[in-house]
């Protein structure tokens, strides 16, 4: 694929994981993009913190449990994992709380980011 042909792909994650498809969905959208070598990065904002949290337990709702992919990632050349600070203070949770790293930045900070984007798609 031609330089000129990538394109930057921001994937905002909303939603805690489970209860609704948009964190699996999301998920599944990400790696397509990753696989088709678009710059991809994801955001992790108010409930769609959960999503990274560790010891995710589905064995009592009867579903997947999807979060083992996010420590994949890394191996389609994923790795701008950013998490929203203000998300995670609301609640109670720290960078060490998640299954993989992140970088947490400020809510105006990813505001920022998302203006360099050619694409952002919210979940």
């Amino acid at each position: 694929m031609s330089e000129g042909t990538i394109k930057k792909f921001m994937y905002v994650n909303r939603k805690a994981p489970y209860g609704t498809i948009y964190a699996l969905e999301s998920l599944e959208v990400v790696l397509i993009a990753a696989a088709f070598d678009q710059d991809v990065s994801l955001v992790f904002m108010d409930d769609g913190v959960y999503q990274l949290r560790k010891g995710h337990q589905t064995k009592g709702i009867e579903v997947k449990n999807f979060q083992p992919t996010y420590r994949a990632l890394e191996d389609y050349d994923i790795t701008r994992l950013y998490v929203e600070r203000e998300a995670l203070q609301a609640r109670g949770l720290t960078a060490d709380d998640l299954c993989v790293p992140v970088e947490v930045l400020e809510r105006a900070e990813i505001g920022r980011l998302m203006e360099q984007q050619d694409v952002v798609f919210s979940f």
